[in-house]
């Protein structure tokens, strides 16, 4: 018999890679932050509530992590600029965007205003188009490829009811994610996005907790909230280069929730 196949497990090493993950302040980004940091990669947290990012970083710091603390709005291209300045010289050049700053308003359609509107979409789109492609630039300069992670929602594909706006704009995030992997394949540039279903954050606990909160659970197949590590895999699968032949793709994980 000849000598057994070598089989190679992932184990998602990070070490050496620079991220930058938005809306790092709370829920999902600084989730994505932790686990990217404790992965081993170095991390630009950002978002604008200063002293969430300063809590943060000092956590990552006390787990044996390295980090940087930036202010951003991501509607703000000239803060975007300067976040990407700041990065590069704190920690180096990047190679993962966390593409994950977003924001939600409950407004049935005929009651959205137009400056309700116009938030939604300045922050869910024209900021995550914007992030995108300042770290497309950069990656691009640099000529060493890198990974985009774009944070959809479910919303980019299911009807979400009262939720209009905010699906809207996820799809348009779903499409971008799509145009930029064909774009930039050959620039060694992976584009993907995750959307995930409903995930417990501080966000939406009061809301769970509700009457209508807990009626909503009961419709789903498996009747349960997911949590925010149900999203740990796919987002180190993406952001390592276990993850080098997937580009232009939209992971759905929710639990059977848009089934």
């Amino acid at each position: 018999m000849g000598d057994a196949t070598e089989i190679n497990l992932p184990d998602y090493n990070l070490t050496g890679k620079v991220a930058l993950v938005t809306g790092a302040t709370s829920g999902l980004g600084r989730r994505f932050s932790l686990v990217l940091a404790k992965a081993g990669a170095k991390v630009a947290i950002t978002g604008r509530r200063l002293e969430r990012l300063d809590e943060l970083k000092r956590e990552i710091e006390s787990l044996g992590g390295t980090a940087a603390a930036i202010a951003l709005d991501v509607t703000d291209t000239g803060s975007i600029a300067a976040c990407m300045s700041e990065t590069e010289k704190s920690l180096g050049p990047l190679d993962i965007l966390v593409n994950n700053a977003g924001m939600n308003v409950q407004a049935l359609p005929a009651e959205v205003t137009p400056e309700g509107f116009d938030t939604m979409f300045d922050t869910n789109v024209r900021g995550a188009f914007f992030m995108a492609q300042a770290a497309g630039r950069s990656m691009m300069a640099r000529g060493a490829g890198g990974r985009i992670i774009n944070i959809a929602s479910i919303g980019a594909h299911t009807v979400l009811p009262g939720l209009t706006i905010y699906c809207m704009t996820k799809a348009a995030i779903a499409m971008m994610t799509k145009s930029l992997g064909k774009e930039w394949a050959r620039k060694g540039i992976n584009v993907n996005a995750m959307c995930p279903g409903f995930i417990e954050t501080e966000l939406n606990s009061d809301w769970f907790q509700s009457e209508g909160g807990q009626k909503q659970i009961k419709t789903w197949p498996r009747r349960r909230l997911g949590l925010e590590e149900d999203l740990d895999g796919t987002l180190l699968l993406l952001a390592s280069d276990h993850g080098r032949f997937i580009t232009g793709s939209l992971f759905t994980i929710d639990d059977g929730q848009s089934l």
